[in-house]
């Protein structure tokens, strides 16, 4: 029962806040705890009413550990140690660097396994916990993977990018680039009915004032020194983290590498 325990989520950005949702976690009645390395990151957990501390403090605290930060080392020997009994543990991004998986196996008493990808350490000093997955991917080994819905997202964008790239080559020299706004647009125009969604459209006037076309993109970048109020305009598109790889290769067209569900990058020879 999740109800009444007390989650854990390392990392508030990408996977953090928006893959993982810890308002999911909350309302299935969970206290969350947020650690975070940047104090941007901590300061729009904080405000959105979570409370942030280190994995020292809430390793004490918590019953559900969740790592979604992409970085080694997160949840070490000595947090292992500290963690309430039957403590479940988990990461939902990057690879099993973020637990310090390998300081488990030797350094437990004892690891039994009580079904496919759940695991159950017991220490010397007598606590013990629940590793789910072998500290990988657990969205891909505990789960049934993604509903097609959101895979249509990742993989509209990357067929939108492979063909951006067969057909506008000159435009991109070789390197990395974010994907166009206007096919971030696409997929997401391409997605509304499916939802039910009924889309309001600027007026003459209104596009004027915030300088753009009609019929978008909306969320466009622009210099530092732009007149214009971009605070109008700005947001989180469906695919910030979508990228134009263009690299050396043997092949015209590599399919596009996918992380979490988004659209990371899409190959083409130079």
């Amino acid at each position: 029962m999740i109800a009444g325990k007390v989650a854990v989520v390392a990392g508030y950005v990408y996977v953090g806040k928006v893959v993982l949702k810890p308002q999911a976690l909350r309302a299935f009645g969970d206290r969350i705890i947020i650690t975070e390395i940047d104090p941007i990151n901590a300061l729009q957990a904080a405000m959105e009413g979570y409370e942030v501390t280190t994995m020292d403090e809430a390793c004490k605290e918590g019953n559900i550990f969740v790592t979604t930060t992409g970085c080694a080392d997160i949840v070490e020997g000595r947090h292992f140690e500290q963690m309430k009994g039957d403590s479940i543990v988990c990461n939902i991004v990057h690879f099993d660097v973020e637990l310090d998986v390998k300081w488990l196996n030797d350094n437990a008493a004892k690891k039994v396994n009580i079904k496919p990808q759940v695991d159950h350490y017991l220490f010397k000093n007598g606590r013990h916990i629940i590793l789910l997955a072998e500290g990988r991917l657990v969205n891909l080994r505990c789960a049934m993977g993604h509903p097609s819905f959101v895979m249509s997202n990742s993989f509209t964008n990357q067929v939108m990018a492979q063909i951006e790239l067969w057909t506008n080559t000159d435009k991109y020299p070789v390197g990395v680039y974010f994907l166009p706004k206007k096919l971030d647009k696409a997929v997401a125009d391409a997605h509304l009915d499916k939802l039910g969604v009924k889309l309001t459209k600027l007026s003459d006037n209104q596009a004027k004032y915030l300088g753009l076309e009609k019929e978008g993109p909306f969320k466009v970048v622009k210099k530092a020194n732009d007149p214009r109020r971009m605070d109008r305009i700005c947001g989180l598109s469906i695919m910030d983290r979508s990228l134009i790889h263009y690299t050396q290769s043997t092949d015209p067209i590599h399919s596009a590498g996918i992380i979490g569900g988004v659209v990371t990058k899409c190959y083409r020879t130079g």
